[in-house]
C-alpha cells in the first residue's frame, strides 16, 4: 500500500489523478481538501498529522465523509520526500494486519501489536484491517 506524501499545495494540480491514498504534511485549507477532491477523483482516504487534525473545520469533516473518504490522523515517521514520493507500507506488515485481525483480535489490539513493530499509527492499522480484510 503507498501513501502519496503531499508536503505543499502547489503539488496538489501535479498529482496522479488515480491516487488513493494521500498524507498531507502541510497545514490544508478547506479550499486545499477541495482541490485535492476535485484532482483525485477516486480519492479514499487522507491522513493528516494530528497537530493539524485538531485545527481543521468540521465543515470539511462532514464533506469528507459524506463524500467517502476517511480522515485518518497520523504521521509518515522517517519518510523522506526528496528521496520518494510515496510512503509504502510492507506487504508483510499488510498481511500481518490482515491475519491479525482474521484471528479474531479487536482492532485496537491489532494496532497496538503492529504499531511496535511498524512504525505506523493507529488509525492507519485500523483503516488497513478495515480495507484489507473486506478485499
Amino acid at each position: 500500500m503507498r501513501l502519496r506524501v503531499v508536503s505543499a499545495r502547489n503539488e496538489i494540480p501535479n498529482l496522479n489523478p488515480n491516487e488513493k491514498t494521500v498524507h498531507l504534511a502541510f497545514r490544508a485549507s478547506n479550499v486545499d481538501f477541495l482541490n485535492l477532491m476535485q484532482r483525485c477523483p477516486r480519492l479514499r482516504m487522507i491522513q493528516v498529522p494530528p497537530s493539524y487534525r485538531k485545527t481543521m473545520s468540521n465543515a470539511i469533516q462532514v464533506f469528507l465523509d459524506m463524500q467517502g473518504i476517511e480522515l485518518l490522523e497520523g504521521d509518515v515517521w522517517g519518510h523522506r520526500k526528496d528521496l520518494d514520493e510515496y510512503f509504502t507500507v510492507d506487504d508483510s506488515t499488510i498481511e500481518e494486519i490482515r491475519s491479525l485481525a482474521a484471528s479474531g483480535a479487536s482492532m485496537d489490539e491489532v494496532a497496538s501489536q503492529i504499531q511496535k513493530k511498524a512504525r505506523l499509527g493507529p488509525e492507519l492499522i485500523k483503516y488497513i484491517a478495515r480495507i484489507k480484510a473486506t478485499a
